[in-house]
């Protein structure tokens, strides 16, 4: 079994599909080791394991709105389109979304995912309370009020798998996505944060080489007045992809056309699934007052980049409180990589770019590559050695865990009795 990508080849010697959670439940406390599967949109092996693996699309497909509470229960398995539909039915929304909305609520909160906007926090802030199945096989519900909850959100899979969610709702609303061409690296590096505040979310694509930046999608709120030009970017007259040679006829709807919020913070449409196979993915997030010299060391690195690039996305992301989020505590900048299909060639650049985003404090996104080796991560996230000791408080044998974990947590192979 491969990852959505197709760089992965997965570990496990065992792959379940559970109905209920409590069968899954039975499945996690007879395991020696086991990990939870959602959309498989990871690009390392942050959820591999040589045990069980669980695939968590077969449990009930849960969305249940709570209007009084203005809060939706979720099965760990739906995927955020599907999920975005069913709220919209009821007319109801989630504050974000990510690039894509095919990935699964569980996966894509575990591993810190995001979509953008200087005031919106990441895909986890929307939590409310989380379902985890520990070790033991023992059934827990966490919320802001249990000291666990902070680790548990963002836990990498490290403390259980995540069956339920309950996530903040607010009513549906409209937004326009309009696409700017050719913003002047000058103008983008002297004004980014006003740049990066002038919509609910900006994007910024580019290889880092030339003198501009090709293109600056904007999803303004039906509210927020639309902008002619930017800093002497222009507007694009016609649909845009990301990837100057593609057809946009897979993307979201552009031309400052109102739509609803989940047929426009996602780049892709739901109905399209996108192919498999052809990119790998990275992404740094560092804190948001360093964007300009951070951007301006990755340009230094454009000659090597560039050949290695489909296309790079800059982001940025609101703070927020979870233990090992890549957001804790900091706004952030998101630089995010999408590779082509050439493993070898980027894992040999990455040190190189990870060397050149270091002074900046840059955390590596969780489900992307990097090189653990690279990163004192007790530095980068003060909350860590209380993470550490929660994973081996509740997973003493190391059932969760797996060999990125082990390196990035320091702790020895764990004997799996």
């Amino acid at each position: 079994m491969k990852n959505w990508a197709g760089n992965l080849e997965y570990s496990s010697a065992d792959v379940q599909r559970p109905t209920t959670v409590e069968q899954l439940r039975g499945l996690v406390a007879e395991a020696t080791q086991i990990k939870a599967l959602g959309s498989r949109h990871s690009f390392n092996t942050v959820a591999d394991t040589t045990g069980t693996h669980l695939l968590l699309d077969g449990l009930p497909q849960e969305v249940v709105l709570d209007t009084e509470k203005g809060t939706v229960k979720v099965s760990g398995g739906i995927s955020y389109g599907a999920l975005g539909r069913a709220l919209e039915e009821q007319g109801y929304a989630i504050h974000n979304l990510a690039s894509l909305p095919h990935i699964s609520v569980a996966g894509a909160i575990q591993t810190g995912t995001h979509g953008s906007g200087v005031n919106n926090p990441s895909l986890a802030a929307a939590v409310v309370s989380v379902d985890v199945v520990r070790a033991s096989g023992e059934l827990v519900t966490l919320t802001a009020d249990d000291d666990e909850f902070l680790a548990s959100v963002v836990g990498l899979g490290a403390l259980g798998i995540v069956t339920g969610l309950e996530l903040a709702v607010r009513p549906s609303f409209d937004v326009r996505q309009r696409v700017l061409t050719n913003l002047s690296w000058e103008g983008a590096l002297a004004n980014f944060q006003a740049i990066a505040s002038s919509a609910y979310s900006v994007s910024f694509f580019t290889d880092y080489t030339g003198e501009t930046i090709p293109q600056v999608w904007l999803k303004a709120l039906d509210t927020e007045a639309p902008l002619p030009d930017l800093f002497g970017a222009t507007a694009a007259t016609a649909a845009m992809h990301p990837l100057p040679d593609m057809s946009a006829e897979n993307c979201t709807e552009q031309l400052d056309v109102a739509g609803k919020w989940l047929d426009r913070l996602p780049h892709f449409r739901h109905e399209f699934t996108p192919s498999n196979g052809e990119e790998l993915q990275s992404e740094f997030l560092l804190p948001l007052e360093h964007a300009p010299a951070a951007l301006q060391a990755v340009r230094g690195l454009a000659e090597k980049l560039a050949p290695l690039l489909f296309v790079s996305e800059i982001r940025t992301v609101a703070a927020d409180e979870f233990w090992l989020s890549p957001f804790y505590q900091q706004q952030s900048v998101a630089l995010h990589f999408t590779w082509k299909p050439l493993q070898a060639e980027v894992e040999a650049v990455l040190p190189e770019l990870e060397e050149a985003l270091r002074p900046f404090g840059a955390r590596p996104h969780w489900g992307k590559l990097f090189t653990p080796g690279e990163y004192d991560f007790a530095a980068l996230y003060p909350r860590f050695e209380d993470f550490r000791a929660l994973v081996q408080a509740n997973d003493p044998t190391g059932k969760f865990r797996n060999g990125l974990l082990e390196s990035v947590l320091g702790i020895a192979a764990a004997t799996h009795a």
